[in-house]
């Protein structure tokens, strides 16, 4: 059994003839509407796979091949730096060691700097929600990669953005912030915003609503899927809806609580590593049950749409 993970690598399969594995094709991003050149480039290496598995129904290209296709969402490890449980002391500790006042709200976005994520809107937003919520604080954590040089523009103008304001505060790998400090900020943070304009699942979510964290998201990819109403935190789309809920939620913290629990129990059911094991695993059946592996020149054309 291969799989292989997004388009980059996704032509591998088109160069093995000789391979007698199931190839499984596992495409992470929304793919709903792609560019349609660059999807007719990918398309006929996507037909020669045995399966193909998205995170969504919707992300699913409307003219994928004929191929058996499985929709199966990401999800967390609990026992991992990032997830595992801290002591409340430790992580005030820590958040408090990053240079912000555990003695005061705070609200975070955990993200690449990307535009897509809208840091930009984030600080707009903050600027309006400390209006009515005066000493609150804004944590802005992304991770540089070496494979994503926009990040680097990206992070020098949220630099110049966030100039003389002591309450807007830019977090990196570069600057010793790893997975526990991400994690214990998603734990210390009274409200997590994901403003993301594109997405694809955005496990970041799930990530801050498994500390029992409420969350402020938008519609876009696949967000939604983790945040059911009540449960977690809140849907907005507009600056002045995301900034009002972060006020509701400073003002009410017992329900905000509640919400954070209730994310953290949807959490539980649905994207924990065990629930993705036995998806995989299942998968992995499914491919092998369909028959013996096909030549390279027939990979994936006999397996009909799930």
């Amino acid at each position: 059994m291969v799989v292989v993970h997004d388009p980059q690598p996704l032509a591998l399969r088109s160069f093995v003839s000789t391979s007698t594995a199931h190839w499984i094709w596992r495409c992470h991003i929304d793919t709903s509407a792609p560019n349609p050149a660059v999807w007719h480039f990918l398309r006929e290496h996507v037909a020669v796979y045995d399966a193909a598995v998205f995170t969504a129904e919707g992300f699913v290209p409307p003219d994928v091949p004929d191929i058996a296709v499985h929709i199966i969402p990401p999800a967390i490890d609990p026992l991992s730096p990032k997830n595992i449980t801290l002591d409340r002391s430790f992580a005030r500790r820590l958040v408090s060691w990053m240079g912000l006042d555990v003695d005061r709200p705070l609200v975070a976005q955990v993200s690449r700097f990307d535009r897509w994520k809208d840091p930009f809107g984030v600080i707009d937003v903050f600027h309006r929600a400390r209006a009515d919520a005066p000493g609150l604080q804004l944590a802005l954590i992304g991770s540089m990669a070496l494979d994503d040089p926009e990040a680097w523009e990206i992070y020098r103008r949220l630099q110049v953005e966030a100039h003389g304001d002591q309450d807007v505060q830019l977090f990196t790998n570069i600057t010793g912030v790893g997975s526990v400090e991400v994690n214990a900020v998603q734990s210390i943070a009274d409200v997590i915003v994901q403003r993301s304009i594109r997405e694809g699942f955005g496990l970041v979510v799930s990530e801050a609503l498994w500390k029992g964290t409420p969350v402020i998201g938008t519609h876009a990819g696949g967000i939604p899927l983790q945040m059911a109403p009540g449960d977690g935190g809140f849907l907005v789309d507009s600056t002045d809806r995301c900034a009002e809920r972060i006020v509701w939620l400073l003002r009410h913290p017992g329900e905000a609580e509640q919400i954070g629990l209730r994310g953290r129990e949807r959490v539980r059911a649905y994207y924990l590593m065990t629930r993705l094991v036995a998806d995989d695993l299942r998968l992995y059946a499914s491919v092998v049950a369909s028959g013996d592996a096909p030549e390279a020149d027939d990979a994936g054309r006999r397996a009909t749409r799930l």
